[in-house]
């Protein structure tokens, strides 16, 4: 008994330790409802009532007895404030834990205990939410927790607590404060949301880092695998997955206000098209096509055969079905749909029996047909939840994306105009391999963020120059926040002249339901550009779009440091501006001594990894001697094994057969006693027959009595 006490003792002292260092990030929940609303809904869920001794044994058969014995603490603590009362007899162990556990929660405050309340319970039973959400009613706020605790008599305390929850607007900072007030007397919590959300995106004052903006407005289900897509400055979500359910609902968060709202959709009869109503779906792609968002493929409860193109208008909240010519691809999900000029480029995914697939369908968005595509080249490999670009209104531009034992980060190239695949050679860093990341283009940038190799989470946010395929790192995220998730939805919106980046979702453990938001800084690729044109292979031979006229690409590609010293001629034959003249100068000096520099470590970098490579071949071709060596070893030993076995065979045979000799002969001895045993039987008859003569034998005058008397 005492060492269960011990127990729970140590559980609630770990708790109060770690769990509290934790319990501040918790402000915004991962999915649905805000505090103190969410904690509520945890406790109804788990079996506590409105009194805080309400179905406490209905919390113990659900869950073990430590970690019912931790809810039931941060219950009391949370609805009552630290343990006042004595402590119980031993002889009631169950009180006696009841006590220790509320009692180690120490002078924690309400709101801590409410958000490791939840927090316990959502590492206990994660799909609790899910299961409750249809019936618990949401706020449209999101809360940020300010406590002002005013406790009175402690024994009134312990009676039921009903809250009794009055909105009350303050009009000048607009913001809705939530008076929670127990009608006897108990405690009093003030809980302010912030509802003034104008003008949001103009907070973002840092460059390149993720932030998590002020969202107003109910917030959908958290979920991964979902569509996203942006109609006049409203980003909309369709779709996605959450605890292995698929989901059918839009979503809309207008980009000026940061404000959510759902939409309820529509349908619409047309002789071309044909009225649907949305099937829930995972693994979809959206697309925006000009005022209309174009719904492709996906996974679905039950999957058609063919893949089904649906469309969306915004403007009237009605779903439709395009009717469409042609032989139609094979039904999948995880597929990338790139919209070239009017043509629907589709590649890659995973069928309804989880094959993988790389081939290339295009849809004709004038004519409605569909076009099976044999493209020259060798096309990337089978995969899914890739990641497509277009540059150029012609290249359509494939990264990353997974089989079924493994993650890529491999890019390939597809020129729609000559329908050839190849595979460049991008510069700068090399991304690590990924599958379930979003991209978005922003002029000649691809910004790739999230993504996961099974194991971890992508934490760097990635950016290719499309037009110099040069890779490079805009920024890394520590721990487990969102943008490092699979699954998650990217695009982009302008803003006062600015680019803002949106990701929303994701699943990295947990799912989510957040949005965050990035300020990219274009920063100038000519350092970049100058560094890497000084390799031996130029830009304009690793991708075929530079086979393009283009003036300015083939201009900064053709830079190298030869070229430096004439750039720095002709400036000083215009300027007139002395002061001007040197500054250029010495600054144009100091970029050359830089490449200079650069193009040293390149070498020096080049040298050494062919180095490497040769010792990787040596180590390679005796790893392959001794490989062959091994296998000859093997064959020969199973060359022995094989003889062994038949003379095994051969000596059972024989064990065989000299058993059945044994039985044969053993057969036989017996035969041969039972013999001379009847012999001895019959000589011992024939011997009393003569000796047993008697007076018959002499009345008869048995000659031979009389001879021998």
């Amino acid at each position: 008994m005492n060492s269960y006490l011990f127990d729970v003792l140590s559980l609630s002292t770990l708790l109060s330790l770690s769990l509290s260092s934790q319990g501040m990030a918790m402000g915004r929940a991962s999915s649905g409802l805000a505090y103190p609303d969410r904690f509520f809904a945890a406790a109804a869920y788990v079996g506590f009532g409105g009194s805080p001794e309400s179905n406490s044994s209905g919390v113990i058969s659900k869950f073990p007895n430590d970690v019912a014995l931790l809810l039931y603490g941060l219950y009391q603590q949370a609805t009552i404030g630290p343990c006042k009362g004595p402590k119980p007899s031993s002889w009631n162990p169950v009180e006696s834990g009841k006590w220790t556990s509320w009692n180690g929660l120490g002078n924690m405050a309400p709101t801590e205990a409410m958000r490791l309340f939840v927090k316990l319970l959502e590492e206990e039973d994660p799909a609790w939410y899910s299961r409750t959400s249809e019936t618990v009613v949401e706020p449209v706020a999101e809360m940020a927790l300010e406590p002002t605790l005013e406790k009175e008599n402690s024994s009134e305390l312990e009676s039921k607590v009903e809250m009794d929850v009055r909105v009350i607007t303050d009009a000048r900072d607009s913001e809705q404060v939530l008076d929670i007030r127990p009608k006897e007397n108990g405690f009093v919590q003030k809980i302010k949301a912030v509802n003034n959300v104008s003008d949001v995106l103009s907070d973002i004052k840092v460059y390149d880092q993720w932030i998590s903006p002020k969202i107003s407005g109910k917030p959908p289900k958290s979920r991964y695998e979902h569509g996203a897509a942006v109609v006049e400055e409203k980003m909309y979500i369709f779709g996605g997955n959450h605890n292995g359910r698929y989901l059918c609902d839009i979503q809309c968060l207008d980009l000026k206000t940061l404000t959510w709202s759902r939409v309820e959709p529509q349908s619409e009869t047309s002789e071309a098209l044909k009225i649907i109503l949305p099937a829930p779906c995972a693994g979809h792609s959206l697309v925006t096509w000009g005022s209309k968002i174009l719904s492709v493929g996906g996974h679905t409860k039950d999957p058609a055969e063919t893949l089904t193109v649906k469309e969306f208008d915004p403007r009237t909240c009605s779903w439709s079905q395009l009717k469409t010519f042609g032989k139609a691809p094979l039904a999948r999900g995880g597929q990338s749909a790139s919209l070239v000029g009017m043509n629907l480029v589709i590649f890659g995914g995973q069928d309804a029996r989880r094959t993988l697939l790389n081939d290339l369908h295009v849809l004709d968005l004038e004519t409605m047909t569909w076009d099976d595509m044999e493209a020259g080249g060798v096309p990337p490999s089978p995969r899914a939840d890739h990641a497509a670009a277009v540059h150029a209104d012609r290249y359509v531009l494939i990264f990353g994306g997974g089989s079924h034992a493994a993650c890529f980060n491999d890019l390939h190239v597809l020129d729609v105009q000559s329908m050839e695949w190849s595979k460049p050679i991008p510069q700068g860093i090399v991304p690590s391999p990924r599958a379930g990341h979003a991209g978005v283009t922003v002029g000649e940038n691809w910004y790739i963020v999230g993504g996961g190799d099974n194991k971890t989470g992508a934490s760097e946010t990635l950016v290719l120059n499309m037009s110099t395929l040069v890779w490079s790192v805009v920024t890394t995220v520590q721990g487990r926040m969102p943008v490092a998730s699979e699954g998650l939805s990217l695009v982009s919106c302008s803003h006062m002249g600015n680019d803002i980046l949106i990701s929303f979702g994701g699943y990295n453990g947990r799912y989510s339901n957040e949005v965050y938001a990035l300020k990219p800084s274009h920063k100038s690729a000519v350092n970049s550009n100058l560094t890497e044109s000084l390799k031996t292979e130029s830009i304009a031979e690793l991708l075929p779009l530079s086979n393009a006229p283009n003036p300015v690409e083939n201009a900064e590609a053709d830079i190298t440091t030869d070229h430096v010293p004439k750039i720095v001629e002709t400036i000083e034959d215009n300027l007139t501006n002395d002061h001007a003249k040197e500054h250029l100068l010495e600054a144009l000096k100091s970029d050359n001594e830089e490449l200079q520099a650069a193009l040293a470590r390149e070498e020096l970098q080049r040298h050494q990894l062919k180095q490497d490579l040769a010792e990787a071949e040596a180590r390679n071709a005796e790893l392959t001697k001794e490989l062959q060596s091994v296998r000859g070893q093997l064959a020969s030993e199973q060359s022995r094994c094989f003889k062994l076995e038949v003379e095994i065979a051969e000596m059972r045979q024989k064990v065989q057969a000299l058993g059945a000799l044994q039985k044969e002969v053993e057969l036989l001895q017996r035969q041969k006693a039972a013999a001379e045993e009847a012999a001895a039987m019959a000589a011992a008859n024939a011997k009393q027959r003569q000796s047993s003569g008697g007076v018959w034998g002499w009345l008869a005058g048995d000659t031979s009595d009389r001879a021998s008397s």
